[in-house]
């Protein structure tokens, strides 16, 4: 398995392009297959792109103050130091992907957004970690283990669309209901892949460390920035206090913080009682976010210059959204998404349409790569064959789910805030997460065919 995941690693390192050249690429090739399968014109299809170019922007927005809040969180004294400790456990490179897929996998679990941030960010102070300690561990394999999060996530306590289908008034109501989570997250098949993937995954991952000295161990951050573990916004001294003015001093001063933490913790808690870490949706993921990194730095300033670090890691989020969602337009507007679905029904039977509709949510990820914006384009087709095949529709929607994340190894939008924080191409990582890839799909597609 070594051979073969540095063989894969290799390939990818020089055949897969930068994120930004995958997102342009993948936009030309769904125009060209609109062209030939659907009814749109060259022009119209141009005009499809536009019509959802910019249908990501509020995500977006969310997505890089994920990345900016989770890094300054990360970045304050009292996190560093747990990250910290958490990172020296490891006593070699093997426990050392072990303990970063883990802790991806279970974080992604509870919540995809703590799965991709803190994952990401275990990676990389586990590495740097790893190389104080002379242990060679191979970075990118550490950052493809980070990554784990998102190849579990819809099968979690976040899953988009099984908590959509549990929701009163969703669009699918008047035909299926409102369905339990007992019909969708926690039917035995999912809990059975989930702990598939936990324990698989790292051992998987663990098979492809390559030897010691082939091992890439990580590079030291820029001049002048540090890294989530690094010492950004640092504490003044008693003599720099004093040279401050009274304007500078309302920057170092803790009563700003204290006012603005005591607001967010009378909204924060009541939600998070009545809504558990269910209800934790993105905007109350940044805001938790916002207001724990505030009370963990202290002071406005220390803030300040962590969450400036954090947003030079934002802008691949910022200017390649636009492109997926333009590629998502397309694949609606057209009818694109609807045949490629359709086609996949007119082949099964009752015992292997799960299956087909799983790796057809598979292939949509691709090219739609949005948890929520994939079931409600895809949720009515699915529903629809559910319906006429005699299957349970909480298995229709886990086929979706299950098929949504797990194409995310090799689909470099999930994996920009990754490649951000690690500063790292998208080749040097997909490789390996690839092969995590082929080994969910064959562990989802068992489960969900033989175990429902």
């Amino acid at each position: 398995m070594r051979r073969f995941g540095n063989a894969l690693a290799a390939f990818s390192t020089r055949w897969i392009p930068d994120a930004f050249v995958f997102a342009v690429g993948l936009s030309v090739l769904v125009y060209l297959l609109a062209l030939g399968l659907t009814d749109h014109g060259p022009l119209q299809l141009v005009d499809d792109w536009y019509a959802g170019f910019w249908g990501l922007l509020e995500f977006a927005m969310q997505m890089a103050l994920v990345l900016v809040t989770g890094y300054a969180l990360a970045s304050s004294p009292p996190a560093r130091r747990a990250i910290r400790r958490i990172a020296a456990l490891p006593r070699g490179p093997l426990s050392a992907c072990a303990l970063t897929a883990v802790g991806a996998a279970l974080l992604g679990m509870v919540h995809w957004g703590l799965g991709l941030i803190a994952g990401a960010m275990l990676a990389v102070e586990v590495a740097r970690s790893c190389r104080e300690r002379g242990i060679k561990a191979h970075f990118p394999l550490l950052a493809a283990s980070g990554y784990t999060g998102l190849m579990v996530w819809h099968s979690g306590l976040s899953g988009s669309s099984p908590l959509l289908v549990n929701t009163e008034g969703h669009f699918l109501e008047d035909r299926i209901g409102v369905l339990p989570l007992s019909e969708t997250l926690f039917q035995p098949f999912n809990l059975v892949f989930l702990a598939a993937m936990l324990i698989g995954a790292p051992l998987l991952l663990m098979s492809m460390h390559p030897k010691p000295e082939d091992a890439e161990e990580i590079e030291d951050a820029p001049d002048g920035e540090s890294g989530p573990g690094g010492d950004g916004g640092a504490v003044l001294t008693k003599e720099e206090r004093r040279t401050l003015t009274p304007a500078q001093r309302l920057m170092h001063s803790r009563v700003p913080v204290l006012i603005v933490v005591a607001a967010g913790l009378v909204y924060i808690l009541p939600e998070l009682v009545r809504g558990g870490i269910v209800g934790l949706d993105l905007n109350l993921l940044n805001f938790t976010f916002l207001i724990a990194g505030l009370g963990l730095h202290g002071t406005l300033a220390g803030y300040a210059s962590a969450a400036a670090e954090g947003a030079k890691n934002a802008s691949s989020v910022i200017i390649q959204f636009p492109f997926y969602a333009g590629i998502m337009g397309i694949m609606e507007h057209s009818g694109l998404l609807e045949q490629i679905a359709t086609w996949f029904v007119s082949f099964s039977t009752p015992f292997t349409y799960p299956f087909w509709a799983l790796i057809s949510a598979c292939l949509v990820n691709l090219a739609v790569p949005s948890g929520g914006g994939q079931w409600a384009v895809q949720g009515p087709i699915v529903i629809s064959a559910t319906e006429s095949l005699g299957l349970d529709p909480g298995v229709g929607v886990m086929a979706v789910a299950m098929g949504d994340q797990l194409t995310n190894g090799i689909q470099p939008f999930w994996a920009l805030p990754l490649l951000a924080l690690t500063r790292l191409r998208a080749g040097k990582v997909l490789g390996y997460s690839g092969v995590v890839m082929l080994f969910a799909i064959v562990a989802a597609s068992l489960c969900i065919t033989f175990l429902r």
